[in-house]
């Protein structure tokens, strides 16, 4: 039947299935990159704000 032909010709076509596993795989990669610069922005505010008060407690003699 002529009717049922570009129906099942749509039905068999796979190209929008890759668009969504490319979509959902690059949300995964932009989540865990997301996920990672948490992290390392705990750590290194820690970490600046010890810098931060070790030169606040050190005197320079200019003499």
């Amino acid at each position: 039947m002529k009717f049922f032909k570009p129906t099942k010709t749509f039905h068999d076509a796979e190209d929008g299935a890759v668009t969504v596993d490319w979509v959902v795989l690059t949300a995964a990669v932009v989540g865990l990159g997301v996920a990672a610069l948490a992290t390392i922005r705990k750590g290194t505010d820690s970490l600046t704000d010890k810098i931060n008060n070790y030169l606040s407690s050190v005197t320079i003699d200019t003499n």
